[in-house]
């Protein structure tokens, strides 16, 4: 085994040095898995009601990063992605368009997934849908209620309605991730924004926890505070959302969920649980709840991702600043949209702009200008296989600390140009008369380097994953300097033409014919086109 090889034992130094934020304590920490070189994340999906915007993709992004570090720690990684897959949202929008409420979910899960496939993020290794784990939820329901910290609430006939509450004042560490006492007081300054901006507001800047709804509006509600564990329909509901249960007709409260799933795929304890800063409360401090209500260890770690904003706004459909995938992908090629998203630290916002995306080019045309001149230089590229094998422990010792301490990605980023200046600095020494062999494996071995570390970020240009949209690229760029340059000649043909200088046309028409160039001359002009 080389240096470059991964160990997967999760033994190496790299690995034994991680530190990353965490939500509760508050502090970046030193990581250790729960299972010495296994880790087991859960990290929030779509509610599937609409298509997917930008503002969705940058929390996939930013998991898909840190997952991909620890990955290359060596550690084997077990990635769970729900869908919410049914909710009051998806069942009001699919009546208002004639959809059944299944079906719309189906329409924007499919939506989802080619988002994230469009930008590289890795398919997680289940993605279990809401609906799929109705069992597992009256499961823990009746598990929390049997613990004595969930109630029922009774019909008119003293039989179960449906709801079903989680009793918060009996559970006393209540706020214990967001470090609330009221429900309402944050507890530090992005949690500050992320209140103000409305406990209430999801992704896409709609009501997500809506005290109206019917289960959580209940005047029979033990303390304000009680969140729904189960939900009694409404008029309105198809008899397609709701199900059976020893509580009474209904359907899942959004919460209950995600510990349902959790629990299902990594068990009673597992090492990160992850999401958008927006789920911090009530959702993740309601999950953790439950969840140690039911005698569970749940997450060991929390890590939320910020937002992205547009002139200091929260991106969001409400505000009419959301950017559909689609719209982006239009105007801009997917790698450019993943270093977007993808160069910003998980914690910090990302402001969206055309300038964002401008710099992204550039920094593409930077990286992919070096790695094509590099590979040249040496007569072939590293395979992919081989720069996925690039163990940690084998890549540039400031590129690891940085990602080391809670994925500074800004300051990984900077080593990835650190590399490409010394890379061209070895290629303006070459000397193509007198090779030197030393020069190459140094200049290999960078570019080895470099691409492992484009790879940690998802961004390796020679990954398939990039292959189509970068040879298009590429191909319109070459295209439209190859028709500048052929333009000019004509026109200096043409000139020749009109002074009667018939030997200067004639050579010049024959020496792009000689460069396998065809010329047509019609009434309105001359045309080129490449001889086959």
């Amino acid at each position: 085994m080389t240096t470059r090889q991964k160990s997967h034992d999760s033994s190496t130094s790299a690995a034994s040095n991680l530190r990353l934020y965490d939500t509760a304590s508050h502090k970046v920490e030193p990581f250790a898995p729960l299972k010495p070189g296994e880790v087991g994340i859960y990290v929030c999906g779509a509610t599937v009601q609409s298509s997917p915007h930008v503002g969705h993709i940058r929390a996939a992004v930013a998991f898909d990063v840190v997952r991909r570090w620890l990955m290359r720690l060596g550690y084997k990684v077990t990635f769970i992605r729900n869908d919410t897959d049914v909710d009051d949202k998806i069942i009001a929008k699919a009546e208002a368009a004639g959809q059944q409420w299944w079906e719309r979910a189906y329409i924007y899960e499919r939506e989802f997934t080619h988002a994230y496939d469009a930008l590289g993020v890795l398919p997680p290794t289940y993605e279990p849908r809401a609906t799929g784990h109705i069992l597992d939820m009256v499961d823990l329901i009746q598990r929390i209620i049997d613990n004595g910290h969930a109630y029922v609430l009774k019909d008119a006939d003293g039989k179960p309605s449906g709801d079903v509450y989680f009793d918060v004042a009996s559970w006393p560490e209540y706020g214990a991730l967001t470090h609330q006492e009221s429900g309402t007081l944050a507890a530090d300054d992005n949690a500050a924004v992320a209140d103000r901006m409305g406990p209430s507001v999801d992704a896409e800047g709609e009501d997500k926890y809506n005290p109206g709804d019917a289960a959580d509006s209940s005047e029979q509600k033990h303390d304000p505070r009680d969140f729904a564990l189960w939900k009694s329909p409404k008029a309105s509901d198809p008899q397609t959302a709701r199900w059976q249960t020893p509580f009474g007709i209904g359907r899942p409260g959004w919460h209950i969920e995600c510990s349902a799933m959790s629990h299902r795929y990594l068990g009673d304890s597992f090492d990160i649980h992850g999401g958008g800063l927006d789920l911090r409360f009530p959702h993740h401090e309601n999950e953790m709840a439950q969840s140690h209500a039911a005698g569970w260890g749940f997450a060991k770690h929390w890590m939320h991702s910020a937002w992205v904003t547009e002139k200091g706004e929260k991106m969001s459909k409400s505000l009419g600043n959301g950017l559909a995938v689609t719209t982006v992908l239009d105007a801009y090629p997917a790698w450019v949209v993943r270093y977007a998203l993808a160069s910003v630290q998980y914690r910090s916002m990302l402001e969206w702009s055309d300038q964002t995306l401008n710099e992204a080019a550039s920094a593409f045309d930077r990286i992919a200008n070096f790695v094509e001149r590099a590979g040249a230089a040496l007569g072939s590229q590293p395979g992919r296989d081989e720069v996925r094998d690039v163990d940690a422990d084998a890549l540039p010792h400031d590129f690891v600390a940085a990602m080391n301490e809670d994925i500074n990605v800004a300051g990984a980023m900077a080593c990835v140009f650190a590399a490409i200046r010394s890379g061209n600095t070895l290629l303006s020494q070459l000397d193509d008369r007198l090779r030197d062999e030393s020069q190459l494996d140094a200049l290999r071995e960078l570019l080895l380097q470099l691409r492992a570390m484009l790879d940690v970020f998802g961004l390796d240009p020679l990954d398939a994953q990039w292959a189509s949209g970068a040879s298009s690229e590429a191909e319109d760029a070459r295209e439209t300097v190859l028709d500048t340059l052929i333009r000019e000649q004509l026109n200096a043909r043409a000139q020749a033409r009109a002074d009667r200088d018939f030997t200067r046309a004639d050579a010049i028409r024959d020496a792009l014919n000689n460069a396998g160039v065809l010329i047509e001359d019609t009434p309105g002009g001359s045309s080129w086109s490449l001889k086959h």
